[in-house]
This record gives structure tokens, sequence and C-alpha cells, in this order.
């Protein structure tokens, strides 16, 4: 059960939302998770500073895994989201911050995978 939450600093109209929901449905294989089990939140309009001084394009990405987390997956991972990212709101990727979780439990339908 992987989950990708994104905090923006602009606004996201629906149709960025639809791209970036496939963009990171496509993106999850990295961390050898599937798509089919993925859930994305999407937080526009967010205030985001670093150094003091308020980000006008930046955004926060936590991703979470059940499981470890890969090294050499989440480099690419991070790669791959500053990518999309840049591509489809233009942040740059020196104002993205991406922090990965992984657990040994995740909660689902009643029980635990």
């Amino acid at each position: 059960m992987p989950m990708i939450e994104a905090k923006v600093s602009m606004e996201l109209p629906v149709e960025k939302r639809d791209v970036l929901k496939a963009e990171f449905g496509k993106a999850i294989s990295i961390m050898g998770k599937p798509e089919s089990y993925l859930m994305i939140n999407l937080i526009d309009k967010q205030d985001l500073y670093f150094g003091g001084k308020k980000l006008d394009k930046g955004a926060y990405v936590e991703v979470k895994v059940l499981g470890s987390i890969d090294s050499a997956a989440s480099d690419k991972m991070t790669s791959r989201l500053c990518q999309i990212l840049e591509t489809e709101l233009g942040i740059p990727g020196n104002s993205v911050y991406i922090s990965y979780w992984g657990t040994p439990n995740w909660g689902w339908n009643g029980g635990n995978f």
C-alpha cells in the first residue's frame, strides 16, 4: 500500500491533478509497488518556506510504503518526482523536498497487510 502526498504552493486545477495522478501512478513502480494499491493526496495552495523565505513555486512530497525503503529506488524516485513537478507545475528541483517512510504495518479493510 503506497501513498504519495504532495503539498504544493500553487493552485492545482482539475486537469493538473489528473496529470499528476497519472504520472505518480507510473512512478510508483520505481519503488517496486503497484499503482493498483497507490493512494494519492494532492494538497494545493500551501505556504511553504525554506531558509526563512516563502517559496513561490515549491513542493513537499511524502512517499510512504509498506516495508523498507531501498536507497537506490528512492534516489531514482526523487529524480522522477522532480521531473514530473518541474514539467507539469514549473517547480524547480531545488524547491522540491521529498521524504520517504517505510512501515512494517499498513492497515486496510479491517486488517493489516
